[in-house]
């Protein structure tokens, strides 16, 4: 965990070490620190604030997870601030997710795994902007199949994706076990030959699914 704020990562190590499958294996003030530590550590899954001392929280992902990086570390950027041109920034430099802290604990747990999954879970408050810019932006979706590739439970996940629900939000809109949803989103992920669920998002965007 990188975040210059002692509260926000003694909150942060309480959550988290509270999972079964998860544990805190190191903590840094500044990005610089933050940095040597990842490389030293190795941890699957980086937390990283964007205004730290030092390397910023963009720097270091782009140190950790930038397409230059022969062994690149899963980052998590987690902000207070709402702003486009870090989203951009941080995805741009190979983030694995990008969460607002009043997000919530759900939530960050949530990404985390996602990111040990090699998908991508961006804060619901920022999807939709996102998705504006990108699908604005993206082509690599034009030769995708329409909608109609998917089963019916699969566009309705694909959907509620695009709104930026988390999994267990899909699960309890559509009265389904998040096991479930897990399985649709394989199942999305397989017939439409996307890699997370921001790719998953922009094509239900461009498809007119989620219009």
């Amino acid at each position: 965990m990188a975040d210059d704020q002692d509260g926000i990562r003694a909150a942060f190590r309480l959550i988290l070490d509270a999972q079964p499958d998860m544990t805190v294996v190191g903590e840094a003030a500044d990005g610089t620190t933050a940095l040597q530590l990842a490389r030293h550590l190795r941890p699957d899954v980086v937390l990283a604030d964007i205004r730290m001392p030092g390397l910023d929280g963009l720097q270091l992902t782009r140190e950790l997870a930038g397409s230059h990086v022969v062994d690149p570390i899963r980052v998590v950027v987690v902000t207070t601030f709402d702003l486009d041109e870090y989203v951009h920034a941080a995805l741009r430099h190979g983030a694995s997710g990008f969460l607002l802290k009043r997000s919530g604990p759900t939530l960050m747990i949530e990404a985390i795994r996602a990111a040990m999954a090699g998908d991508t879970l961006i804060s619901p408050q920022v999807t939709v902007r996102l998705l504006r810019h990108l699908s604005g932006a993206a082509t690599g979706n034009a030769d995708r199949p329409g909608p109609d590739v998917l089963t019916s439970r699969e566009r309705d996940v694909a959907r509620l994706v695009a709104t930026g629900r988390s999994n267990a939000e899909i699960a309890k809109e559509l009265h389904i076990s998040v096991g479930t949803v897990k399985g649709h989103l394989a199942g999305i992920h397989t017939r439409l030959q996307v890699r997370n669920r921001v790719e998953i998002a922009i094509w239900a965007h461009q498809s007119g699914l989620a219009s």
